[in-house]
């Protein structure tokens, strides 16, 4: 007799769809805080969009679900982490901690749980990893002083994920009759609205008065976030507390988010400034030549010192160099940036406990020139007469980059600059000047001499073997 075989799809259980909504979760997290904890391939990904995530948890649900026993459930689970998650998350004990709580999640009370659980777009990464009895389900409420804290819906999701149940009770007090038309927003979002006559605290003190009695009116509440930067709702924190409601008072300081856990009077600073843009590697390049151009100019001096450097890029892109090193390469230091590139940059330091200093390394810079040709000049530039010139000065400066590099090709964007910066013009004039047709990539595509290839980056030549 055969065996009757059935997937984990099958039996019902909401098992796959807790499991792929949270892996979704722990990635988003990543990202907005620890993006080094993400494969490469996966970090220039906005996790946050909604469209990203839904295509993510659909691939995942379809290939969780085809398998038939949990043990076969973990093994190709663990296979879409390693995919998605960098070598050092791999073997860190915040891994272990994220498959514990996956392994959790087999049990169908947990399941349902998690798979019923608000997803957000942003929230502390620390948070994934909070212990919850989900055998026992209840539900988050909060309460909010509008004149006091008003709350946009981004910061209010956010505060979603500072619970660990569901915020399914939303109450904001106010005086209404002087909100314009708050009312009609809070109301759109979900919120029962409570007005109160003008006076000093009045929100505050019905805020008291209502929220003591919570736990009578909803005995399934298990949490409670009290909003205001208001210090006059101590007691009312403390009357929850005393029955079993675990309070987070919450107030705002411009872009921070504080969140005071009354039970444990652990406190928790949570920045909501939008995270700047990883530049891609070229564009990063160009910003760092830039910064050290611009000292250069300021100074009066070509050695510019490296922490110097760094210094200026955080305090002009709001991101430190290692951040973007580490979202390109990560086995890279921040300085490897500059080692590993020394046809753009020289790096010097005289003893290990010296300084380390930077300048730009210059092709033939006699011949540099920052302001655009005119017709006349143009029509008279004997240096590129053929396709042939062409192709000999590109190859010569391939040859001039790579010299003293580990690699053996080159981004075409830096072929171009290096070109421009070499014979005072662009490689578009000179295909215009030469009715080539076509762009400089095409063009690459024509000869035999180069290879071009498509990284996730940008494109890349390099020379092909005589």
């Amino acid at each position: 007799m055969f065996e009757q075989i059935s997937t984990i799809q099958d039996n019902g259980t909401s098992l796959v769809p807790a499991i792929s909504h949270y892996v979704c979760r722990t990635l988003v997290n990543f990202h907005y805080q620890y993006p080094h904890w993400i494969n490469p391939r996966y970090r220039q990904i906005p996790w946050q969009q909604a469209e990203y995530q839904s295509s993510l948890i659909r691939q995942l649900n379809q290939g969780l679900s085809q398998v038939r026993h949990p043990e076969a459930l973990f093994v190709k689970l663990k296979t879409y982490l390693n995919r998605l998650l960098s070598a050092e998350f791999l073997c860190s004990p915040e891994y272990q901690a994220l498959i514990t709580k996956l392994e959790q999640l087999s049990d169908p009370d947990i399941a349902v749980l998690f798979a019923n659980y608000p997803f957000v777009e942003k929230s502390s990464p620390q948070l994934l990893f909070n212990g919850i009895n989900s055998r026992e389900i209840g539900i988050s409420i909060l309460l909010l002083d509008v004149e006091n804290l008003p709350l946009d819906l981004e910061t209010e999701k956010f505060l979603e994920t500072i619970c660990l149940y569901p915020v399914q009770i939303k109450v904001a007090f106010a005086n209404w009759r002087s909100m314009g038309k708050k009312d009609l927003e809070y109301h759109q979002r979900g919120y029962q609205l409570i007005h109160v006559p003008p006076g000093k605290d009045s929100a505050d003190l019905k805020m008291s008065t209502v929220g003591s009695s919570i736990f009578v009116h909803y005995p399934t509440a298990k949490e409670v976030l009290v909003c205001s930067s208001d210090q006059g709702l101590t007691h009312l924190c403390n009357t929850l507390q005393n029955h079993g409601l675990t309070v987070y008072q919450v107030s705002k300081n411009k872009s921070k988010i504080i969140v005071l856990n009354t039970r444990t009077a652990q406190i928790n600073t949570y920045s909501l400034a939008p995270v700047p843009q990883i530049p891609t590697l070229d564009q990063f390049i160009t910003q760092l030549q830039e910064i050290i151009k611009i000292e250069q100019k300021r100074s009066h001096c070509q050695w510019i010192k490296l922490n110097r450097v760094a210094l200026l890029y955080k305090e002009t892109y709001h991101l430190t160099i290692s951040q973007v090193v580490t979202s390109h390469f990560s086995d890279y230091q921040a300085r490897d940036i500059f080692i590993k590139n020394p046809h753009l940059f020289v790096v010097h330091q005289s003893s290990e406990k010296s300084p380390s200093y930077v300048t730009l390394f210059e092709i033939q810079p006699s011949l540099t020139q920052t302001t655009a040709l005119t017709e006349a000049e143009f029509s008279q530039l004997p240096v590129i007469e053929s396709l042939d010139d062409l192709e000999n000065a590109l190859i010569e400066i391939i040859q001039e980059l790579t010299l003293n590099s580990p690699d053996d090709h080159v981004s075409l964007s830096i072929l171009g600059s290096q070109f421009n910066r070499k014979y005072g013009v662009s490689i578009t004039q000179i295909i215009k000047k030469l009715r080539l047709g076509g762009n400089f990539q095409k063009l690459l595509h024509l000869s035999h001499s180069f290879n071009l290839e498509k990284t996730e980056k940008d494109w890349r030549v390099k020379l092909n073997s005589p």
